[in-house]
């Protein structure tokens, strides 16, 4: 019974999304408390066809035409490994859980860094985890740690989140992800707040989120002279996954914003807003979009992504030589030979263009070993 009891709990946690759905755990009971402990090692494989886009691919790294540049890049590292465990205790008849997670992509790579940080009871979570702006339901499996754009993002942050069904309200961290650029003067007062409604309806299923946003430039007792403003900041998106058949899965995602700032996946400028020659505030209008599809083939899935992301900028001649889009395709093989064990094969493409209308794109080939426990 105690063995049914802990697979039920097991069973709970992955429904809610608490213990990753792509690592395996190993379960055992302490006291009164379920621990599941996790992780994976996976190396990756990398040869960029191009210019040299990083650990993960940097977006804005593709040489534009007519730039100089050398083709042809191999790295290999295993950053995206992690580690983590996660607890569910039954307090006055509720599930009390926590979550502690780490992987090695701290700095761009190679030191250790919290990813999840949480614990959630009566509804009621507490910590660092997912931006609540996301539902994850429009994110296609690639190899490329970075993911597909154009949805919203899938990033991490402080907050204090409320869940009622399917309801779920946040107030959240300013600045991890959404933070003014370093200029003298800006900051945030007021935390961000989300909602967001997630459902499913036999195969479809879909989430819908907002955020709301106060930006302030205050530049009294800075290098920058003395004067304020500030602006109001807001984001909304649209997550599907419609499972056509059960061997064929489509996924759709939109988010756009004005002063969104990082909230964005692959956003073009992760500021929201930049302050003019007048010392205004002035916020930056993103949008995006992205499509997916994944095909059950063999032991594994193909799986095919394509998003755009682009900000209006042209309204601060400062940013002529800034990226004003990101266009990007994958086309990958993930398959498992055994539960614990995944490889993956895949090929991706990405473009930038610049506010003055410079261009240029770049093609990476990745890899994958993983092993879970």
């Amino acid at each position: 019974m105690l063995k049914d009891k802990r697979k039920t709990i097991v069973k709970m946690l992955f429904l809610s999304g608490f213990i990753s759905p792509y690592v395996s755990a190993l379960d055992f009971k302490v006291d009164e408390t379920d621990v599941s402990v996790y992780g994976y090692a996976k190396l990756d494989v990398i040869y960029d066809v191009n210019d040299d886009l990083g650990n993960s691919t940097n977006r804005g790294g593709a040489r534009l035409s007519g730039a100089p540049g050398s083709d042809g890049h191999t790295r290999l590292h295993a950053y995206e490994s992690r580690v983590g465990f996660s607890t569910a205790t039954l307090v006055e008849g509720s599930l009390l859980k926590t979550k502690l997670e780490g992987d090695f992509y701290g700095n761009g790579g190679g030191d250790f860094r919290l990813r999840h940080a949480y614990g959630e009871w009566q509804g009621l979570l507490a910590g660092k985890t997912w931006t609540n702006f996301t539902g994850l339901v429009a994110v296609t499996p690639l190899v490329d740690f970075t993911g597909p754009g154009g949805r919203p993002r899938a990033a991490r942050q402080a907050q204090l989140r409320y869940t009622m069904d399917n309801f779920s309200f946040s107030l959240e961290d300013p600045e991890e992800i959404g933070g003014l650029e370093d200029a003298p003067g800006t900051k945030s007062s007021l935390p961000d707040v989300t909602a967001r409604y997630t459902d499913r309806s036999g195969r479809f299923g879909y989430s819908l989120s907002t955020v709301a946003r106060s930006l302030e430039y205050d530049s009294e007792g800075t290098s920058a002279g003395s004067s304020s403003d500030s602006a109001f900041g807001w984001g909304l998106a649209a997550e599907a996954a419609w499972d056509v058949t059960s061997a064929l899965t489509l996924r759709a995602g939109y988010a756009e914003g004005d002063g969104i700032g990082g909230y964005i996946n692959g956003g073009v400028n992760p500021s929201p807003a930049y302050v003019n020659e007048g010392g205004d505030l002035e916020t930056i209008r993103t949008s995006g979009g992205t499509l997916g599809a994944s095909l059950e083939a063999g032991p594994g899935n193909i799986n095919a992504a394509y998003s755009l992301v682009s900000a209006d900028l042209d309204s601060n001649p400062a940013y002529l030589n800034r990226n004003e889009s990101f266009e990007e395709a994958w086309l990958n093989y993930i398959w498992s030979p055994a539960s614990p064990i995944t490889y993956g094969v895949e090929v991706g493409w990405h473009r930038r263009e610049t506010v003055n209308g410079a261009a240029g794109d770049a093609v990476r080939i990745q890899g994958m070993v993983k092993y879970a426990f």
